[in-house]
C-alpha cells in the first residue's frame, strides 16, 4: 500500500507518531494509501524548520524569490497532468475538471511571480525640513496553511506561493482525505530551488491543527473550509495572538429575473451546482426564480442534468465523478429523501445512482429539489453535493431579500438582460462575489476572494491585494539628514559651501 509522508526540511519524513489516516478511491471505494497523521511533536518540528529557514529567506532578495517562482511555475505548468492524477485518484473529480483546478492555482503563482510589483512602498518627501516618510511592508516569519478536501492543489497554492513570496515561511497542514497532491507541490518546489524549510507539508486531523493554531512561533494562519471549523480556527488562533484569515462555508444564489436568457441561466445552473459534484465553496446550490419563469427554468434544468455522464474520472467520458467519502455521500442523499416530508417537489432523486463495474464506489446522482421552503434543511444547510435547491419569489426584491437573509455570504449571481437591475443587484446584495449572467464568480488572482457574514472569519480576503497585505505587516520610518553643507568646518563632503 501506498504511504503518504511527511514534508519537512526539504525532504520526505516518515511518520513518528504510529497514527495513520485511510485514503480512499472514491470510485471503488478502496483503501489505496495511508498517510501519516502527524503528532504535536511533528508539528514542532516542521515549524521549527520554516523558523530556521525563515532566518535568511525573510532577508532574501526579491531577484531570488521570483526566479525560483518563475521556475517552479514552469515546473507546475510541465506537471499539470501528474498533480491532476492525483487528484482525481484520491478526490474523485474527473480529470478536465483536475486540470481546471491546477490552472486557477496557477494563477496565484503567477501573481506572486510579480511580487515585486505588490511589495513597492511609499515614500513622501520633504513632509518637514528635510525629513522624509517612508512606508514599507515586511513578512510575518513563519505561517500556516490549513486546507480542504474538494480542491487538494488550488487552495494551498491560494496560500503558500504568495506568502513566501512576501518572504515568510509555510507550514501547510492539507487534509488527509487527499494528500498526495500537496506533497508533489512541495517536492516541484524544491525542484525549483526554494531553500529547505521554507515550505513544509505535514498531514495530520486535529492534533495537527490544534499545534498549529497554538504555537508561539506561528505567526498567522489562513484556512478554508466550513463554517463551523472556519469559526473555531479563527477564536482559537486569534486567541493566541495570531493573525487569521478563516473562509468558511456557502450557500450562493443565482437569482434568475423574467427577462433572462433561459437557456443560458439553465446552462448555468447546471455547470455551477453539479460540477465537481457539487464538492465547492462556490457552488450554486439554490436558483432564486422570480415571477412566472419557475416552470419552464426547472424543466430546462432537468432536461440538462438528466443528460450528464456520471462514471470514475479517469474515464474521458465522465462529466461527473463520485462523493470524496461514503460517509459524506450518505448525508447529501439524506436531504433528499427527506426533502419531500418538508414540503419539497423531488424533481430528480439521484440517490440511488450507481455506476456499472463500480458499484462499491461513493457514487450519487444529480438532484433537483423545486418549491423549497427556506426552513427546510435543504435549503439551510451547506449540503456539499450535487444537490439543486429551486426557491420560487414574485419580485425582485422578494428574491434580494430572500438572499440578503442568509446567514452566509459567500457568493451570488443574477441572470438578468437589465443593466439597471443588474448593477442595483451588486450594490444591494450582501455577499463577498457577485456574478453578472456568470454563475461561479470566482475571482481572477490579482482580484481577492472571498466571502461576507458567515462564510469569512477575520480582515483579510485570500490572494490578490488582500493576500499580500494578510502576509506582510506595514512600516513607517520617518527620516531626517543634515544638509551635507553644513557639515562642521575641516569635513569636506565634496559639496559646495553657501558664503
Amino acid at each position: 500500500m501506498k504511504t503518504v509522508s511527511h514534508w519537512i526540511g526539504g525532504k520526505s519524513v516518515e511518520g513518528a507518531s504510529g497514527d495513520w489516516g485511510p485514503v480512499t478511491d472514491p470510485a471503488t471505494g478502496a483503501v489505496t494509501t495511508q498517510v501519516a497523521l502527524a503528532s504535536t511533536e511533528e508539528v514542532d518540528t516542521a515549524v521549527a524548520a520554516a523558523k530556521a529557514a525563515y532566518a535568511t529567506w525573510g532577508t532574501s532578495s526579491l531577484a531570488q524569490r521570483t526566479s525560483i517562482l518563475f521556475r517552479y511555475r514552469a515546473l507546475l505548468d510541465a506537471h499539470r497532468d501528474d498533480i491532476a492524477a492525483l487528484i482525481t485518484a484520491e478526490h474523485g473529480k474527473v480529470h478536465t475538471d483536475a486540470l481546471g483546478e491546477v490552472a486557477r492555482g496557477l494563477e496565484i503563482v503567477e501573481l506572486a511571480c510579480g511580487i515585486t510589483t505588490q511589495l513597492k512602498g511609499e515614500l513622501s518627501t520633504q513632509v518637514s525640513s528635510r525629513v522624509d516618510v517612508a512606508s514599507i511592508r515586511q513578512p510575518l516569519g513563519v505561517v500556516a496553511g490549513i486546507t480542504p478536501f474538494n480542491f487538494p492543489a488550488m487552495v494551498p497554492m491560494w496560500m503558500f506561493p504568495l506568502a513566501i513570496a512576501c518572504g515568510n515561511t509555510f507550514v501547510l497542514k492539507p487534509s488527509e482525505k487527499d494528500p498526495s497532491a500537496a506533497v508533489l507541490l512541495a517536492e516541484l518546489a524544491a525542484e525549483a530551488g526554494l531553500p529547505d524549510g521554507v515550505l513544509n507539508v505535514v498531514h495530520g486531523d486535529k492534533v495537527a491543527v490544534d499545534a498549529l493554531l497554538a504555537h508561539p512561533d506561528v505567526a498567522a494562519v489562513s484556512f478554508v473550509g466550513s463554517t463551523p471549523i472556519a469559526r473555531y480556527i479563527h477564536t482559537t488562533a486569534s486567541a493566541n495572538g495570531k493573525r487569521v484569515q478563516a473562509l468558511g462555508g456557502a450557500k450562493n444564489h443565482m437569482l434568475v429575473l423574467p427577462d433572462a436568457d433561459l437557456d443560458a441561466a439553465a446552462d448555468a445552473a447546471v455547470s455551477a451546482a453539479y460540477g465537481s459534484a457539487g464538492e465547492r465553496c462556490m457552488a450554486i446550490s439554490a436558483v432564486v426564480a422570480v415571477g412566472a419563469i419557475g416552470d419552464e427554468l426547472v424543466a430546462k434544468i432537468r432536461e440538462r442534468a438528466e443528460k450528464i455522464t456520471i462514471g470514475p474520472g479517469t474515464d474521458p467520458a465522465s462529466e461527473m465523478g463520485p462523493l470524496i467519502t461514503r460517509a459524506h455521500r450518505d448525508k447529501v442523499a439524506s436531504y433528499v429523501t427527506g426533502a419531500a416530508a418538508q414540503g419539497a417537489e423531488v424533481v430528480l432523486d439521484g440517490t440511488g445512482h450507481t455506476v456499472e463495474g463500480y458499484e462499491d464506489g461513493h457514487w450519487i446522482g444529480l438532484s433537483l429539489l423545486d418549491k423549497v421552503s427556506t426552513d427546510s434543511d435543504a435549503y439551510r444547510d451547506e449540503i456539499f453535493g450535487p444537490v439543486l435547491v429551486v426557491l420560487r419569489t414574485e419580485t425582485y426584491e422578494e428574491g434580494v431579500e430572500l438572499i440578503n437573509s442568509s446567514p452566509f455570504g459567500n457568493g451570488t449571481a443574477i441572470f438578468t438582460r437589465d443593466g439597471g437591475a443588474a448593477r442595483r443587484f451588486q450594490l444591494e446584495i450582501e455577499a463577498g462575489m457577485v456574478g453578472v449572467n456568470v454563475p461561479i464568480p470566482v475571482p481572477v488572482g490579482y482580484h481577492s476572494f472571498g466571502g461576507w457574514k458567515d462564510s469569512l472569519f477575520g480582515d483579510h480576503h485570500i490572494y490578490g491585494n488582500d493576500g499580500v497585505h494578510f502576509y506582510t505587516r506595514g512600516k513607517v520610518v520617518t527620516t531626517r539628514w543634515p544638509d551635507p553643507a553644513d557639515a562642521p568646518t575641516g569635513v569636506d563632503l565634496g559639496f559646495p559651501r553657501n558664503h
